[in-house]
């Protein structure tokens, strides 16, 4: 299987660490353009919003991935798991796309959390 991490957060990342089946293919990347170009034969892309956004506690940045994920020929196939801004992160707005995500992650995620959503395709 193949796996897309979107982050910047080395928490997130280190609870990738042994998530995976040896076998599986984990890529990351701490933006999302190139991200949506290594998606051929994803099976998920977990994307943590921080990393999308542009300026702190401005949802902006994220639509504008968003909406690159749906216009993307190949990543537009591409489960989304999100992974939520923190509890006391607050943001301007947030806007919903129906059937844009396949499931929405609480942080903290942990090892646990990954090797439980690697079971979901």
């Amino acid at each position: 299987m193949k796996f897309i991490l979107i982050t910047k957060d080395a928490e997130i990342t280190k609870a990738t660490e042994g998530a995976f089946q040896p076998e599986d293919e984990l890529l990351i990347f701490p933006d999302w353009a190139p991200a949506l170009e290594a998606c051929e034969d994803a099976d998920l892309l977990f994307v943590d919003l921080l990393a999308t956004l542009e300026k702190a506690h401005k949802i902006a940045g994220y639509e504008k991935f968003a909406e690159a994920k749906m216009d993307h020929p190949v990543a537009s196939a591409t489960p989304l798991v999100l992974i939520s801004a923190p509890d006391d992160y607050e943001l301007d707005f947030m806007a919903g796309f129906p059937n844009f995500v396949f499931a929405h992650l609480r942080r903290p995620v942990t090892y646990k959390i990954f090797r439980r959503a690697s079971t979901w395709v």
